[in-house]
């Protein structure tokens, strides 16, 4: 073992995180934390996992749920995309593998959702097989520690990362070794205030003897964040909101949304034409009131959603959109609703007493 994978492999056991829900899970469970763990913090992600795996403790019952089930409980985990090729994937490992979780890094790989260094890291934890990983966290301990220049998302810099994560790979160990080089990036050399003092490889670090810990890696190019503008309706009626599932794609794909339109002016034409007459009591002079706006952001953009609060004197006896629903604001927020919805629908349950019955 080199040395890099030898203090590595005694930091983790001596100091690395030990007491995760999913350490020491069958093939499933690490599958899921490893979804799960994407783009998301290891402190949110843990609530999320163990609701998760009390509804869908197998492939067997995940596979069995709805799309809107699993979309539910992944509320609020954002990047839902996720979520929904974790559902199909489980549905492809019961058609494909009789409902047990392949063990083949090239099995695992052509699961829906999962990438290279995902399937290596459920071969390494899962059943101990010999496998690089190079996540974002690993991007960065890799990048200072053999001092390599440049984007990490670029191809190029990227082919570099691997090449040495691969030369790194100890051939014993595996598993506490990917456990380490996970927990070193969370927890030690971090993307901010690297703890150097504290890591177990410093003696090696070519960013650290050259005073480069805060330069590596190269941060992503600066781009214009894009801009998005979108005016959210709410229409009550009674103790009932109105809502539509959107289709199986997109940012927000297979989940619950309110209507969706860019004015004021659109949304209460589109009442009109739907034949839904609206007021709003408190202020009679205005069919709709507006709420305070607020941002929603994304990874690759900015939505400024304004929100537009309606009651709705009688609702019209079938709607035109297909897929919309007048649902109780209890049982929607207890469906698979995006973020900003929640937190919309948490107010109006939360002021509810004010609106008229």
């Amino acid at each position: 073992m080199n040395d890099f994978a030898t203090r590595l492999v005694n930091w983790q056991r001596l100091h690395g995180r030990n007491t995760l829900p999913w350490q020491g899970a069958d093939a499933y469970r690490v599958w899921l934390s490893e979804i799960m763990l994407q783009q998301t913090q290891v402190a949110s992600v843990i609530p999320y996992y163990q609701h998760f795996v009390t509804s869908f403790p197998d492939v067997a019952m995940l596979a069995a749920a709805s799309e809107e089930q699993v979309l539910a409980h992944w509320s609020g985990l954002g990047y839902y995309a996720r979520g929904r090729n974790l559902h199909r994937a489980a549905q492809q490992i019961m058609l494909l593998h009789h409902g047990q979780f392949p063990a083949h890094f090239d099995d695992i790989l052509a699961l829906p959702g999962i990438g290279r260094s995902t399937a290596a890291a459920i071969c390494a934890l899962a059943f101990r097989q010999r496998h690089a990983i190079l996540d974002g966290n690993v991007k960065r301990v890799l990048a200072r520690y053999c001092a390599i220049d440049g984007y990490p998302g670029d191809k190029k810099i990227e082919a570099k990362l691997w090449q040495q994560a691969e030369a790194l790979l100890p051939r014993s160990d595996v598993a506490c070794y990917t456990q380490g080089l996970m927990d070193l990036g969370a927890t030690v050399c971090t993307r901010g205030k690297a703890q150097c003092s504290a890591c177990p490889v410093r003696s090696g670090c070519a960013a650290y003897h050259a005073g480069r810990v805060a330069e590596l890696p190269v941060p992503r190019p600066r781009k214009p964040v894009p801009e998005r503008q979108a005016t959210f309706l709410m229409v009550l009626h009674n103790n009932e909101i109105l809502l539509g599932k959107n289709l199986s794609t997109g940012v927000w794909g297979g989940m619950w949304c309110l209507p969706q339109f860019d004015d004021e002016a659109a949304a209460t034409a589109w009442c009109a034409q739907a034949g839904m007459e609206i007021t709003f009591p408190a202020k009679p002079e205005r069919e709709c009131t507006t709420l305070q706006p607020f941002t929603h952001t994304f990874t690759h953009f900015r939505l400024h959603i304004t929100p537009l609060l309606a009651q709705a004197i009688r609702k019209p006896r079938q709607m035109q959109e297909p897929g919309s629903a007048w649902l109780q604001v209890e049982d929607a927020l207890q469906a698979a609703i995006p973020v900003p919805v929640r937190k919309l629908l948490q107010k109006i349950q939360a002021q509810r007493k004010l609106m008229p019955a």
